[in-house]
């Protein structure tokens, strides 16, 4: 046998194994099915990617101490130690009253963890000098951590309304608050809009002066009062007990027969103070469209499924309304952010049925119905496999992973329609038999079926080099992309060889009307019962029901239609298609052909660059959103009382939802682009953007949430004219106060588009 004619008969190793060998690929597709489907519905959802910045913050506390105070005693020092550490690309600082934060940045040769530790031992060491502040008796404590934006972000707000005190409202959140807390997909859940209690002693200085009664008796009367004590060991027979003594008190009034002093007499607490026990001062507001509420804000863990949190939360409250809340008590959920994700996941299912059912219609103008089916199959198998090897690299679903899957869900096919279409023009052209056929047609093309994949993948390869945070958002997209091209290459050259191998027809067997009643039957009959009861298996039972449907429309429509496409329009096409290439071949034409490419590719280019440096075409990281989402933020001063703060996010809140209730976004009573409205001023009120995790109490901000409904209830508006709505009526109506009227950032976290810093040595010149 000539050398030419072993080439001509090669066969692809891999692919005839699974040829010779199909009951070992039934068992494997039937594995990565289950596996797929499993890892599916297992995969955690999520909007966004988690990414981790290289930054650690240094949080402190200091309270009763003026910024000034602050930054001289707590920042500086601190700075001074960290600047010190190693890979530190920049250090920034704030200090105000009762609190500082400093943000250290790091390079990407340091990992997160061991950037926190190098700064935890500054600290430490900074902590343990002498002239360290104390607060209390104790000395202040810097809290070092880093920042998952993901955890900072409240998935879901729970809302406590009812005709009770808050200090009752604040008892049933509590309740709740526990329940959630044990769910292992959240993180911690805050209580908005009500205090916690405190006792306080008012003393009379007056009274203290004249019983000779010092600020510091009273604190030590305390403080030994309030205490429970070691007594040692009491040693009888066989055995040994451990004595304590029993001194904190549990009823505020204890402390009114508190010892002061007993020289020359007892003098009570009573006789020089007044004890209550009341709310803190006020740190916190919350309402829901206006109206005053008690708020839980619930934010999940790292890397856990958003819509499965919610879901256990929804089923907790659900609980504790039929079994524990009065019948009084409203219960209302905001800020549901469940939904976007599981409508993002249900495009991605939609378009993978739609992917299906286009393919298998076009192809079966070309192929016939049931090797049409072939392809068909890659594209659901393709991407079982794709979710089996993310959920093993531990990914979740998120947009970008989505985006990769839909990218890939139109190159997918690609493999698979050369495959089926080798072995069929085999079949048809050379008569060979299916197995034959199959040997040798993918012998033929699988090396240039690999290295198009490899090409394809290494196109996007670049995407995965790009450094920094934006370097980590976005390698989940060629990675995603390259798990989905091998997957389908993988398909198409084990499982599509088995299948086509053993089902191939080149002439169409005809199916009797009873054949056709009976197949379609049994497939509407059981894509019905899915399709009802099938829950997240209601696209399998839509597959189903239009395979069902093709079948007829094959049988009386699509065929006839195939035929007189193959004869006439095919046909047609190949001949036309045919004269341009012989006229482009032949003598001078090949140069003026490749010249003219040439220079359309250059001039391309060129008007390219030319649009760009105009200003025509903009350059953007991620495309301009519609929001989902309108937050408006309102700063004061620092400084500023929390109630002046209140009152005027009161003011704000009147005018945003007169605006969000005009005619044009409601039906009657109905509003069908708001879902949801609350506001938090004081704690909750930052933006987790640009805030690097401050835990500041924040009495001079506030913010006010807009939740938009989904797209599809929207009756076609633009949420985004509700967002420059809001910002066009607030501007210029209250001076001295900083408000910004923003949507639901996408992409990682990037702060503001513009940055000005002022430096310098002296405030007031600063500010001036």
């Amino acid at each position: 046998m000539s050398r030419q004619k072993k080439n001509a008969d090669k066969e692809f190793r891999p692919s005839s194994w699974a040829i010779d060998n199909p009951s070992v690929v039934y068992v494997m597709i039937a594995i990565f099915l289950y596996l797929g489907y499993s890892s599916y519905m297992e995969l955690p959802r999520e909007d966004f990617p988690e990414v981790v910045e290289t930054k650690v913050y240094i949080s402190t506390p200091y309270p009763g101490n003026t910024a000034e105070d602050v930054e001289r005693l707590i920042t500086d020092p601190l700075e001074d130690r960290i600047k010190n550490v190693s890979n530190l690309v920049e250090l920034t600082s704030t200090s105000q009253e009762d609190y500082s934060i400093i943000t250290a940045e790091f390079d990407e040769d340091i990992s997160v963890e061991e950037a926190k530790q190098k700064v935890k031992d500054e600290v430490d060491v900074e902590k343990a000098s002498e002239d360290w502040p104390l607060f209390n008796g104790a000395k202040v404590e810097p809290n070092i951590f880093d920042l998952n934006l993901a955890e900072q972000i409240p998935i879901i707000n729970i809302n406590f309304t009812g005709d009770y005190p808050v200090e009752k409202l604040k008892e049933y959140a509590e309740y709740l608050e526990e329940k959630i807390e044990d769910l292992p997909q959240v993180k911690e859940v805050d209580i908005r809009g009500a205090q916690e209690k405190e006792v306080e002693v008012a003393v009379d200085v007056y009274k203290m002066m004249a019983a000779k009664v010092s600020f510091q008796d009273v604190l030590q009367a305390i403080s030994n009062g309030n205490m429970t004590m070691s007594a040692g060991n009491l040693k009888t027979i066989n055995q040994r007990r451990t004595i304590r003594i029993l001194g904190e008190i549990e009823d505020p009034s204890d402390l009114n027969d508190f010892v002061v002093k007993s020289e020359n007499g007892a003098i009570y607490l009573k006789d020089i103070a007044t004890v209550s026990f009341d709310e803190k001062d006020k740190t916190t507001y919350a309402r829901e469209f206006g109206d005053n509420v008690v708020m839980l804000d619930v934010k999940k863990r790292s890397g856990r499924n958003t819509i499965e949190a919610i879901n256990d939360i929804k089923q907790l409250v659900k609980e504790a309304e039929d079994n524990y809340y009065p019948k009084d008590l409203t219960l209302t959920l905001a800020n549901d952010s469940s939904s976007r994700t599981l409508g993002q996941v249900d495009d991605l299912v939609n378009n993978i049925i739609f992917g299906i059912i286009l393919v298998v219609t076009v192809l079966m103008f070309f192929l016939g119905f049931r090797n049409a089916l072939f392809v068909g199959f890659a594209i659901p198998m393709s991407m079982f496999m794709s979710f089996v090897i993310l959920s093993f690299l531990g990914y979740t679903l998120n947009t970008m992973i989505l985006f990769g899957l839909i990218m890939g869900l139109g190159m997918l096919v690609d493999n698979g329609v050369v495959v089926v279409e080798n072995v069929y023009r085999l079949m048809e052209q050379e008569g060979m038999s299916r197995i034959a056929a199959a040997k040798k047609g993918i012998g033929e093309i699988a090396f240039p079926i690999i290295v198009s994949t490899l090409t394809t993948v290494a196109a996007f390869v670049p995407l995965g080099l790009w450094p920094g945070i934006f370097g980590q958002f976005m390698i989940y997209f060629p990675i995603t992309l390259s798990v989905v091209l091998g997957s389908s290459l993988f398909v198409a050259i084990f499982m599509n060889s088995m299948l086509v191998s053993r089902y191939m027809e080149v002439g169409e067997k005809e199916l009797t009307r009873r054949q056709l009643i009976r197949t379609s039957s049994i497939l509407t009959g059981i894509g019905v019962f899915i399709l009802i009861f099938g829950g997240s298996m209601r696209g399998l039972g839509s597959v189903m029901i239009v395979t069902a449907i093709l079948f007829w429309a094959y049988k009386y429509g699509i065929k006839k239609w195939s035929k007189r496409f193959q004869s006439t329009a095919l046909v047609k096409f190949e001949n036309f298609y045919e004269r341009q290439i012989k006229f482009s071949l032949r003598g001078k034409n090949v140069y003026w052909f490749s010249g003219l490419t040439v220079l359309l590719l250059i001039s391309t280019i060129m008007l390219f660059g030319l649009s760009l440096g105009s200003g025509r075409t903009k350059v953007e990281f991620f495309p301009d959103n519609t929001p989902n989402e309108v937050n408006v933020y309102i700063e004061y001063p620092q400084g500023t009382a929390i109630e002046k703060t209140n009152e005027l996010t009161k003011a704000i809140e009147d005018r945003v939802y007169a605006i969000a209730n005009k005619p044009k976004y409601t039906d009657g009573d109905y509003n069908f682009l708001l879902s949801s409205g609350v506001s938090q001023v004081g704690e909750g009120a930052g933006n987790p953007y640009t805030d690097g995790g401050s835990s500041a109490e924040m009495p001079h901000r506030g913010k006010i949430t807009l939740s938009m409904r989904e797209f599809k209830y929207r009756n076609g508006i633009d949420s985004e004219g509700l967002r420059k709505d809001i910002q066009d009526n607030l501007i210029g109506i209250y001076p001295g106060v900083s408000i910004s009227v923003e949507k639901d950032a996408v992409g990682p976290p990037s702060g503001y588009p513009i940055n000005i810093e002022l430096e310098g040595k002296d405030y007031d010149v600063l500010i001036n």
